[in-house]
């Protein structure tokens, strides 16, 4: 299979909502770390927990359509420092959010109160281990950091190749709305 110009627009626009629900999946969890009352921290731990599901199918859905579609080539013009980086940073990105989505979910079923996915359907195991939950629990927060870290680095990749660069690097994420394929 030869490497396609372009993503397809569904790649695209499972990027971009992806962006969008991680990006708002890590406000409500900051929610978290405040004083509030046992009830919201229920409601926000559900709805943190329900982004993080919604996440999870479209990283599925994502790591399927590049399976299919593939990537397009880097610019020959990137020297090969640039290539490995950007080839380990999408990977360890990859990595990184999977494990975020498995040790959210190890982290939910073993949490101390229930957490109901949309209101609806708890997985909590019911066990009452706050050692566990709390082991758990940080690797769910050092998976967090890592992906903060990475789409940061990856956000400041794609403002170089846009503006310093001026490649069509980025331009290629950007334009959801039309794909040039092979």
């Amino acid at each position: 299979m030869s490497q396609p110009l372009d993503y397809s627009i569904a790649q695209k626009i499972v990027h971009w909502l992806m962006a969008i629900l991680i990006t708002l999946d890590l406000f409500v969890a900051q929610k978290f770390g405040n004083v509030m009352e046992q009830a919201d921290r229920l409601e926000s731990r559900g709805d943190h927990g329900s982004l993080g599901t919604i996440v999870a199918s479209l990283f599925l859905l994502r790591l399927y359509l590049r399976y299919k579609n593939g990537a397009p080539a880097l610019p020959v013009s990137m020297q090969g420092w640039q290539i490995i980086a950007a080839k380990l940073g999408h990977g360890l990105l990859y990595f990184f959010i999977g494990f975020l989505i498995l040790s959210g979910l190890f982290t939910a079923m073993n949490a101390t109160d229930p957490v109901a996915l949309f209101g609806q359907f708890e997985i909590t195991l019911g066990q009452i281990d706050k050692e566990t939950f709390t082991f758990i629990r940080g690797f769910h927060e050092f998976a967090t950091n890592a992906v903060i870290a990475l789409i940061l680095v990856h956000v400041l990749a794609a403002i170089y190749h846009w503006l310093v660069v001026k490649d069509d690097v980025t331009q290629k994420m950007m334009k959801f709305w039309k794909s040039k394929r092979v």
